[in-house]
C-alpha cells in the first residue's frame, strides 16, 4: 500500500540582510526541489501570516502555512482578516494553524493572565472557523465576543484550512471538534501513535467531522557533521522550559528535545521520517534551524522534495 504522506519544510530566513527576501529565496529553492508545503513560525519579530502571503505570491505552485499563531493577545476577527488576505494573495494555498502559546510568554511579553486556556481556545475556534469559511459570526462567550458588524469576507479568498498546535488531551479534543487537524512539534512517532492521533481522530469522529490532518513538525538536518547535534541542541533547549513540552518529551521517553532530532545522511533521516508516517502523520514538515550551515539547510530541503515526489510512485508502495 502506498504511503500518501505529504512533505514540507519550515523556513529559516537567516541568510542575507533581509528576512523577507531570504525566506522567499529558501521557499523558491524548496519548491524547485518538489516539496508539497512551506511553513513559517510565528515569533515576536516578523508577522508569519503576512510573510506567508508574500512567499505564496512570489513562489507559485506550493502550499504555504503558518504554525502557529498564539491566540492570546489576538482576536478572531483580526486573525481572520489576515488569513483571508493571505488566502486571496496565494490563490487558495494558505493554511493557518493557531496555538495557545506558553504561559511565560503570554504573561511576561503580553502582560495577560494565563486563565482558562482551553476554554479560550474553544471560543476562539468557534468564532474563527466560520469567518475563515467566509461566513458571518455572532459569538458572545465568557471570554471572547466576535460579531460581524462590518463585512468580514475578503473577495477572492477561498475557505482557509484551520489547524491547532495541540498535543494535550483537552486541546486535542477541542481541535478535533472544531478544526481540521493538529500541528504537533516534538511529538515523536510513539506519542503520535499512542496519544495524538487516537485522541484527535476520536474527537473529530464524535463531532461528525472528517478524519483530521496531522501535520508533524520534525527537527531534522541532513548532514554527517558531528557538530550539528550540538548546534541543534542549543536551539531546541528553549522548549524544555515549558511544561507542555516537558510533558510531551516525557511521553517520548526523554528529557532532551535533541534526542528527537533526525540528524544524519539522507537514508538515515528518511528512515526516521517514515516512522512518523507509519504513526499516522498525514504531513511531515522538516523544521529548519537558524544556526546550521546554509548548505545543510539546503540539503535538508532537497530531501524533503525528493520524499514528496516519491509519494505515490511504485517505489513508495
Amino acid at each position: 500500500m502506498a504511503i500518501t504522506t505529504r512533505y514540507g519544510v519550515t523556513l529559516a530566513g537567516s541568510a542575507g540582510d533581509n528576512l523577507v527576501e531570504a525566506a522567499v529565496a529558501e521557499a523558491r529553492e524548496a519548491a524547485d526541489h518538489g516539496v508539497d508545503s512551506i511553513w513559517l513560525g510565528q515569533r515576536l519579530d516578523h508577522d508569519a501570516i503576512g510573510l506567508a502571503g508574500i512567499v505564496g505570491t512570489r513562489v507559485p505552485g506550493v502550499d504555504v502555512g503558518v504554525s502557529a499563531v498564539p491566540i492570546f493577545g489576538r482576536h478572531p476577527l483580526l486573525v481572520s482578516s489576515q488569513a483571508q488576505t493571505a488566502q486571496a494573495a496565494t490563490g487558495g494555498r494558505f493554511h493557518l494553524a493557531v496555538a495557545l502559546g506558553a504561559p511565560p510568554i503570554v504573561e511576561q511579553a503580553f502582560g495577560l493572565p494565563w486563565e482558562r486556556p482551553v476554554s479560550r481556545l474553544r471560543e476562539f475556534l468557534t468564532a474563527l472557523g466560520p469567518l475563515l469559511r467566509g461566513e458571518e459570526v455572532e459569538h458572545e462567550g465568557d471570554l471572547i465576543t466576535a460579531r460581524s458588524v462590518l463585512p468580514t469576507r475578503v473577495t477572492g479568498a477561498r475557505p482557509t484550512p484551520l489547524l491547532v498546535a495541540a498535543m494535550a488531551p483537552r486541546a486535542l479534543r477541542v481541535a478535533g471538534e472544531l478544526a481540521d487537524g493538529t500541528v504537533p512539534y516534538l511529538a515523536g512517532p510513539r506519542v503520535l501513535a499512542e496519544h495524538v492521533v487516537p485522541a484527535i481522530t476520536a474527537a473529530a469522529a464524535a463531532a461528525g467531522r472528517p478524519a483530521p490532518r496531522v501535520v508533524a513538525l520534525v527537527p531534522a538536518a541532513v548532514t554527517t557533521d558531528a557538530r550539528a547535534r550540538d548546534k541543534m541542541a542549543e536551539g531546541l533547549a528553549f522548549y524544555s522550559q515549558f511544561e507542555s513540552y516537558r510533558r510531551v518529551l516525557a511521553l517520548n521517553g526523554t528529557e532532551n528535545p535533541v534526542d528527537l532530532a533526525l540528524i544524519g545522511d539522507e537514508e538515515h533521516v528518511a528512515k526516521g521520517l517514515r516512522q512518523y508516517a507509519e504513526a499516522g502523520a498525514t504531513e511531515i514538515v522538516l523544521t529548519a534551524h537558524h544556526d546550521l550551515d546554509p548548505a545543510v539547510q539546503s540539503r535538508t530541503r532537497r530531501l524533503a522534495g525528493e520524499l514528496a515526489k516519491a509519494v505515490g510512485s511504485p517505489s513508495a508502495a
